[in-house]
């Protein structure tokens, strides 16, 4: 399956069963427009579909995740109720549901800065690898907005409640250093190289493993954010049934 981007902002590429989506406006430090998100919703659902596609990294061009909403693109947009509407709500919960629901790993390669909207995209993803000194805040509270692309609850899934709230009450700018300590980040590194050479080994990793058996693996995990209780989880992920076709070949190479 090949794959093309419909706008120039958005970079794809498919390498060794690695689906890079890249947002590309690096002179605007990757700023999201609508148009922007619509793509990479449709880029990960078309993934979803692709046996080759084993692992998606989400990352931006140049020297920045992105700087999160293009403020230019809200220009006589009246928000209502710090609502900015369905300009930016109605791709962004496309982009959401997508990572959300495809059977494929999705990390975020947040390098440079990572700003509430970014900040809230790269949170629905898998996990996230970051840099020391890249700059992350939500900064919604700054502007008068509040968040609709579900900040409120993955920020304190990811960092506890006490936390997540100093953070988006305060819209204070932390380091990536620091994201990795409080759980936002899986890991950061002291440069962007060393991030890249960490990053292909666990790309490596999880396209040597059975893409059934993740697909499965990320569907269970998805068990923890029903809030049912830890029996009605643990109940259901026992009568999970899912289609792991490579088991015996697997078992059998040890």
């Amino acid at each position: 399956m090949s794959y093309q981007s419909s706008t120039p902002f958005i970079n794809v590429e498919l390498d060794a069963n690695c689906l890079t989506i890249e947002f590309n406006r690096p002179d605007a430090l990757n700023a999201l427009r609508p148009e922007m998100l619509s793509e990479a919703a449709r880029l990960v659902e078309q993934a979803n579909a692709d046996a080759d596609v084993m692992v998606i990294v989400l990352r931006g061009a140049g020297r920045a995740f992105s700087a999160g909403v293009d403020l230019k693109v809200l220009q006589g947009i009246e928000p209502q109720g710090g609502i900015i509407g369905n300009v930016f709500d109605e791709p962004a919960a496309q982009l959401a549901a997508a990572i959300r629901d495809t059977g494929v790993p999705v990390i975020a390669r947040a390098v440079g800065a990572c700003f509430t909207g970014a900040l809230e995209v790269a949170l629905h993803c898998d996990f996230v690898y970051t840099t020391d000194t890249t700059k992350f805040g939500d900064t919604h509270t700054k502007f008068g907005l509040r968040p609709t692309w579900g900040m409120s609850q993955t920020l304190s899934r990811a960092v506890g409640q006490r936390r997540a709230r100093e953070l988006s009450f305060t819209a204070k700018i932390f380091t990536g250093a620091q994201a990795a300590e409080w759980g936002i980040a899986n890991d950061s590194f002291e440069t962007p190289e060393a991030l890249d050479d960490a990053l292909a080994a666990t790309c490596a990793q999880i396209t040597a493993n059975s893409p059934e058996a993740v697909a499965a693996m990320k569907d269970l995990y998805r068990l923890a954010e029903n809030e049912e209780g830890i029996r009605a989880s643990l109940k259901a992920e026992t009568s999970s049934q899912y289609s792991i076709s490579d088991t015996e070949e697997r078992l059998s190479a040890f």
